[in-house]
């Protein structure tokens, strides 16, 4: 039996479509879907400059590693920033982990800490919330966009890539349909084009366990330690209810990201809000005080 595309040996079977490949050819076809996804959404313009969100992980340090191959023959620049959280052992690994890969790819990478941007570490914020209905996902994320929004205006980036799948997207729609968040919704849309700070997800329509593998095969060291925090929320049981329907049916999870697409346009242009400016840090959002600085108010509030 030979790969689909060439004599080799196939390392890696895509099930929703039937393609044996073998390892060459299935790196060759991530980095083709990466590339004809930011050709599709007109992700990065010319002479942009990129902040690539890199966490340690395989999604971050894979996109990392191949929209660093494409800015050395496009017109596009790129910048790595991490995002600190204090999470003890945890983030020290790959703080490692991506300053050494980052070095051997000969790209700029600067760190930012909730520390230095909140003066709260994510363990003093979870010590502050007043309930702990109120996840640690919730509280992290929030930070974490605000974090990396401030990263990328510090280095003068055009646009925020980041490691996200296409399996993320499809938890992110789930958790906003059970939570009841329907505006959400309609922000999923790939194409921030008229966006003032552009977010990008070049992997949006890619497997994570197509990552996972690219990842291995590409021999790319990765963070290991799971976030001591990750089984808190609800998405790791989401994750599993997509992968078993997926092992059941097999390209299932390509039929719902094609409905979200659908139902994320129809809820995006019937949303009303307005987008006006946060009193307090100036970033747009839908009312007079941002999520971010709701959260990080009340848990000052809570310090006092």
């Amino acid at each position: 039996m030979n790969c689909d595309r060439c004599k080799n040996p196939p390392a890696y079977t895509r099930k929703y479509s039937g393609e044996k490949l073998c390892s060459q050819c299935f790196s060759k076809s991530i980095v083709r879907k990466t590339a004809k996804t930011i050709s599709k959404y007109n992700m990065i313009k010319h002479n942009e400059l990129v902040a690539v969100a890199v966490s340690g992980g395989k999604d971050s340090l894979a996109l990392l590693k191949i929209i660093n191959e494409m800015a050395l023959t496009h017109s596009f620049r790129i910048k790595a920033i991490t995002i600190d959280e204090g999470i003890p052992g945890y983030r020290n690994e790959a703080l490692d982990i991506v300053e050494k890969f980052c070095k051997e790819l000969n790209v700029e990478h600067k760190v930012y800490s909730y520390k230095d941007l909140f003066e709260l570490t994510l363990d003093e914020a979870l010590d502050l919330r007043e309930s702990e209905k109120t996840s640690s996902c919730s509280i992290c994320g929030t930070l974490r966009r605000r974090a990396i929004d401030y990263a990328a205006k510090d280095i003068g980036a055009d646009v925020i890539a980041t490691g996200h799948n296409l399996d993320d997207t499809l938890q992110t729609f789930v958790i906003n349909m059970l939570s009841g968040d329907t505006t959400k919704i309609g922000w999923m849309d790939p194409d921030t084009s008229t966006n003032s700070l552009r977010k990008i997800k070049p992997f949006c329509e890619i497997y994570e366990s197509e990552i996972v593998f690219y990842a291995f095969t590409n021999d790319m060291p990765f963070q290991s330690e799971p976030c001591p925090h990750m089984n808190e929320g609800i998405r790791t049981e989401i994750r599993e209810f997509l992968n078993s329907l997926e092992n059941q049916h097999s390209g299932i999870k390509n039929n719902l990201y094609q409905s979200i697409l659908k139902i994320s346009q129809v809820v995006k242009n019937s949303n009303t809000k307005e987008k006006t400016k946060c009193e307090k840090c100036g970033n747009e959002c839908t009312g007079n005080v941002c999520s971010v600085c709701s959260v990080v108010l009340k848990l000052k509030e809570n310090q006092t």
